[in-house]
C-alpha cells in the first residue's frame, strides 16, 4: 500500500499554506503540501519534514495526526503543523521540474471556512474535515501553540 503524508501548516498569522495546481487540461486545485513516504524514512513524521522541506524549503513543528484517508491502495495522513519559515523559492522537490507537471504556486489562505470555500483544495473529503474542525473550534486551540 502506498501511505502519503501532508500538512496542514499554520503560519503565525493563522492562515494555512496551500499550493496551488495549474494544469492545461482540468481546472486549477489545491493540495496541502506532502508526498510519499519512502523506504528510507524512518518514520511518517520524518517523511512529512522531508516532504516540507522539499516543496516549499520550511520547517514545521508537527502537532498531531488530523485525519486519516484510506483506499484499496493507498493511505494519506494528514497531520496539523504549525510553520515559522519557508521559501518557495528554494524547494528542491523533483516534481517541479518534471516535464509535463503543470504548475504549482504557494498560497496563503485564511484558516477560516470562507478561506477553505475560496478555493478547490483536494482531496475533497479534508477540506470537509478542515471546515469541521474550523465551525467547531477543534483546530483553535491546537494550532495556536
Amino acid at each position: 500500500m502506498i501511505e502519503r503524508v501532508r500538512a496542514v501548516l499554520v503560519t503565525a498569522e493563522d492562515t494555512m499554506l496551500v499550493i496551488r495546481r495549474t494544469k492545461s487540461d482540468i481546472p486549477e486545485y489545491w493540495v496541502l503540501p506532502g508526498g510519499g513516504v519512502e523506504a528510507s524514512d524512518e518514520s511518517r513524521e520524518a517523511a512529512l519534514h522531508r516532504e516540507i522541506h522539499e516543496e516549499i524549503a520550511g520547517k514545521a513543528d508537527i502537532i498531531r495526526l488530523l485525519h486519516t484517508m484510506e483506499s484499496d491502495d493507498e493511505r494519506q495522513l494528514f497531520y496539523l503543523a504549525r510553520i515559522a519559515t519557508w521559501s518557495f523559492d528554494d524547494r528542491t522537490g523533483p516534481e517541479f521540474s518534471a516535464e509535463g507537471r503543470g504548475q504549482y504556486a504557494l498560497e496563503e489562505i485564511p484558516l477560516t471556512v470562507e478561506g477553505l470555500d475560496g478555493i478547490d483544495l483536494k482531496p475533497e473529503e479534508i477540506a470537509r474535515v478542515l471546515r469541521g474542525a474550523i465551525s467547531t473550534g477543534s483546530l483553535g486551540g491546537e494550532a495556536t501553540l
